[in-house]
């Protein structure tokens, strides 16, 4: 390699100086050296500060080109390249560069991304977010003992001193692309199992989940109990409210252990679905009535004139028996719609 690099550089410096990178950045994947280490050394190499960030972990490794662990906020990134882990984004590294980027920036980060996905492989856990399912069972399963479950945690990268939340989802997109939404920057773990989809992350931002996905987000300190928190706040959910904090239900989340035949044979519940066999205009408007309590919102939501939804509002009234009108009757109505989705779900 050095020889090939000085018969190049009688061609091109640009080629001898990206050999001369690449050959650096081999030298230090020999020595095994960590992340810190390799934040360092590219930003000594830079000349200017460099970074490392992990998604699992959250933490970013900055370095100034004095070897000292850059403090302050950082500068702006003149360029930033992500680490890939099989096929998939676990973090990216960067450059604070002041000014435009440098000749050799580019070759620079590409192999300052490669070096830190070695790194990451290497010294693991891997900080990729499909997991073994198994290994999610043995978290979330109520037959697994303490032991066993905190031995799962360990080799799915999740320190002992940290709560775990269990998220359901159902998507038709990828889980581990869900996972990196709602967890951009800290540890997040995907599995399919069975009929649902399932994150063990420390943190979520719900507001992150992508459109047309749903998910129950469970409140338990207990990965287990989270586990069944969470698929019964998933089945909550609707096209209006596709995230259902478990802990937001309150009383609403006994409706989930009620018996299907009870439920099928409440006179309320089974008037709601007729609506939804013999008239979806009319359901959509229930659902808009119940979920805003005013019918000048619902014709909003609806994008209807106030006078037609209290028409149609009326004719409900008469089919189902419930007088949607009266306080009393709107809580049946809630209920009786709440109870009846569950069915579905």
């Amino acid at each position: 390699m050095e020889a090939l690099a000085a018969r190049l550089s009688h061609l091109d410096s640009h080629v001898e100086g990206a050999l001369r990178v690449v050959m650096f950045y081999d030298t230090l994947m020999r020595r095994r050296v960590d992340l810190p280490a390799l934040a360092r050394a590219s930003a000594g190499l830079a000349e200017c500060v460099a970074g490392i960030r992990l998604r699992g972990t959250g933490r970013a490794h900055r370095f100034s080109p004095d070897g000292r662990e850059a403090t302050g906020p950082p500068a702006p990134e003149s360029s930033a390249v992500p680490v890939a882990l099989d096929d998939e984004e676990i973090g990216r590294v960067w450059l604070e560069r002041p000014g435009p980027p440098g000749p050799l920036d580019e070759v620079l980060l590409d192999r300052l991304a490669i070096a830190a996905a070695a790194v990451v492989e290497r010294y693991g856990p891997a900080r990729t977010t499909m997991a073994d399912p198994a290994l999610v069972e043995l978290v979330i399963s109520a037959d697994s003992d303490e032991a066993a479950r905190a031995r799962a945690l360990r080799l799915l990268g999740f320190a002992a001193d940290l709560p775990v939340r269990v998220v359901a989802v159902r998507s038709s997109l990828p889980l581990d692309r869900i996972g990196g939404l709602v967890c951009p920057e800290r540890l997040v773990k995907a599995a399919p199992l069975r009929d649902v989809g399932v994150l063990l992350a420390t943190t979520v931002d719900a507001t992150r989940l992508p459109a047309g996905a749903r998910a129950g987000i469970g409140a338990a300190d207990s990965p287990d109990r989270s586990w069944r928190e969470a698929r019964a706040a998933l089945r909550f959910t609707t096209e209006r409210r596709p995230v259902v904090h478990h802990a937001e239900l309150g009383a609403l989340a006994l409706l989930a252990h009620l018996p299907e035949d009870v439920v099928r044979d409440n006179a309320d519940v089974a008037a709601v679905a007729g609506l939804a066999t013999g008239s979806p205009g009319d359901l959509e408007t229930l659902e808009a009535y119940c979920a805003t309590g005013s019918v000048r919102r619902a014709a909003d939501q609806l994008h209807l004139h106030h006078s037609s939804v209290a028409r149609r509002l009326e004719q409900i009234g008469r089919c189902t028996g419930i007088a949607l009108t009266e306080p009393t009757g709107l809580v049946r109505a809630r209920l009786a719609l709440t109870t009846w989705r569950l069915l579905d779900s």
